[in-house]
């Protein structure tokens, strides 16, 4: 039987979810079906040992959620049931849907924001992407010249959207899915 890769979103605009779905296809047997986090129960997350998760960032730098604009409950909910879970042998890749143009300062900090909760559990985190062809001014999601997963721009980069996202699961895979 394989191992399935658990794949969690959250989302107000429908674009990280539609990413998420992208994922889900690429991965065909080997994904679940993605999982709004803001749905999502600990019980549910914690049953995959494999995660993909993805995340708008918001204005200044913020998760979604409730206290975003009255957005429905989504990581700023959840993020906080992580604080003390067990997540040593878990692995996760994380995305990121961002506006570098109208938030260049904040540009996919969500990314950043759910690696700390992740690292604090113990899990290891995969899928560094570079930062090259982008335009942004300030990331906490950036190390060196690599973000800390990978940056979609679903705005002003709509078309490179596919050729990312396929290169970056060829990077993620074998650490996801090892001996498959």
């Amino acid at each position: 039987m394989m191992a399935k890769i658990g794949i969690f979103f959250g989302t107000e605009s429908g674009r990280t979810h539609l990413v998420a779905k992208y994922i889900a296809k690429s991965l065909g047997d080997a994904a679940s079906t993605p999982i709004d986090i803001g749905r999502a129960r600990l019980a549910d997350f914690l049953a995959y040992d494999a995660l993909i998760l993805g995340s708008p960032t918001h204005g200044g730098g913020q998760l979604p959620g409730r206290a975003v604009a009255a957005c429905p409950p989504s990581w700023q909910a959840f993020l906080p049931q992580l604080a003390g879970a067990d997540l040593s042998g878990k692995v996760a890749a994380i995305y990121g849907v961002g506006d570098q143009k109208q938030y260049p300062g904040a540009f996919v900090d969500a990314i950043a924001v759910i690696q700390s909760t992740l690292l604090a559990g113990g899990a290891r985190v995969v899928g560094r992407w570079p930062t090259t062809g982008y335009d942004f001014a300030a990331s906490q999601s950036v190390d060196g010249e690599h973000f800390l997963g990978l940056a979609l721009d679903q705005i002003n980069q709509p078309g490179l959207t596919g050729q990312r996202v396929e290169s970056w699961l060829a990077q993620v895979r074998p650490a996801l899915l090892p001996a498959m």
